[in-house]
């Protein structure tokens, strides 16, 4: 694998912003900016070795300055929604960013995917992969502690996409890192992407509300809408009159992992019958946010001038269940002081 670096943009401060390229012998290919630790493009060959970039971005820094959709960001420090913006930790109240209705979301203004990080290419064992690295201080967003994260991206010969998360405070506070990726195996700037198919290796997921909050519950997805547990193509029941649907204009929920925390097990799987793109998912965290792109709009023009319209990409979060601050008997994302957060996730592309 080899990696290269060069200029992509100024931000309005006057800090330049490079773009790393991350590359293997099977054509396949990354691009990251080290602004937002963004997931910019990612090209990956057919059956026939046709590439194409199956990731939704832009070309232009200043649309990732008001990245409405979060598009390939890195977020936190609380991934996901926080019910009423508030938690309790240690029997004190943190009241956080109303950013998503009365609710908080993805971290904040002064989120992860708003900042720039320190970029190093680092070679172990012959192997190169991209260290990004940030702090975020006691307070940001009103999260107690200061926060030191490390988010490091590899691409394996194997087209595997690894995203290997650490992070460690000086005080208790919740964390919960993940990428917000969207996804078209068809290409970024193909259309519509609810032709895909998908499996999500979970028994259960977390209903919602109609602020997309989770209740509380843990359900079975047997014979619901919400059961992808063998492939199933998105569009059958995406319009569904179900009430989950209707509340999540759409998909936009997290499913419970039967893989319990194992890397090694499959997640979920896309895949595209047009082109035969497959895209594997593997993580330690507990669950994932399948998000149908619900609310992608006409005014997001991206890469190729492609727009980029509700459903044009989907997203595939891992992460710890959103709200679990209010739930207990959901996983839970406090981190204790000096102790250490490590998460990984992998996208392995393949072809059928």
């Amino acid at each position: 694998m080899s990696i290269t670096k060069k200029y992509f943009g100024t931000l309005p401060d006057g800090t330049n912003v490079d773009i790393i390229t991350l590359k293997n012998s099977k054509n396949m290919s990354v691009d990251i900016i080290n602004f937002g630790g963004i997931v910019v493009s990612i090209g990956v060959p057919d059956k026939s070795g046709n590439i194409a970039d199956v990731a939704l971005g832009y070309t232009q820094l200043d649309k990732y300055i008001d990245n409405d959709g979060y598009i390939g960001a890195l977020v936190g420090r609380h991934a996901n929604r926080i019910e009423d913006a508030r938690f309790e930790l240690n029997g004190k109240v943190y009241e956080l960013l109303k950013n998503d209705g009365e609710n908080h979301l993805h971290g904040g203004a002064v989120g992860l995917h708003n900042v720039v990080w320190n970029a190093e290419i680092s070679e172990q064992n012959g192997n190169e992969k991209l260290v990004l690295t940030h702090t975020s201080p006691d307070g940001e967003e009103n999260y107690p502690g200061k926060l030191d994260v490390t988010v490091e991206y590899s691409l394996s010969e194997k087209n595997e996409l690894k995203i290997d998360y650490t992070a460690v405070s000086d005080k208790d506070t919740v964390v919960n890192l993940t990428n917000h990726a969207y996804f078209n195996l068809a290409g970024h700037n193909s259309g519509d992407a609810t032709q895909h198919q998908l499996f999500i290796n979970a028994d259960y997921f977390t209903p919602v509300d109609d602020e997309c909050i989770p209740i509380g519950e843990i359900k079975s997805v047997k014979g619901t809408v919400m059961d992808f547990t063998k492939m199933k193509c998105i569009a059958d029941d995406i319009n569904s009159t179900d009430e989950q649907i209707v509340n999540g204009k759409g998909y936009d929920h997290n499913w419970v992992l039967n893989t319990k925390g194992d890397v090694n097990k499959l997640a979920a799987e896309l895949y595209d019958p047009k082109s035969g793109r497959a895209m594997e998912v593997y993580t330690t965290k507990p669950g994932i946010q399948f998000y149908s792109g619900n609310h992608l709009s006409e005014k997001l023009v991206g890469k190729d001038d492609a727009v980029y319209n509700s459903r044009t990409g989907l997203c595939l979060e891992t992460q710890y269940f959103p709200n679990a601050m209010k739930h207990k008997n959901f996983p839970s994302p406090i981190l204790r002081a000096g102790e250490k957060y490590h998460h990984i996730t992998i996208y392995k592309f393949t072809n059928k």
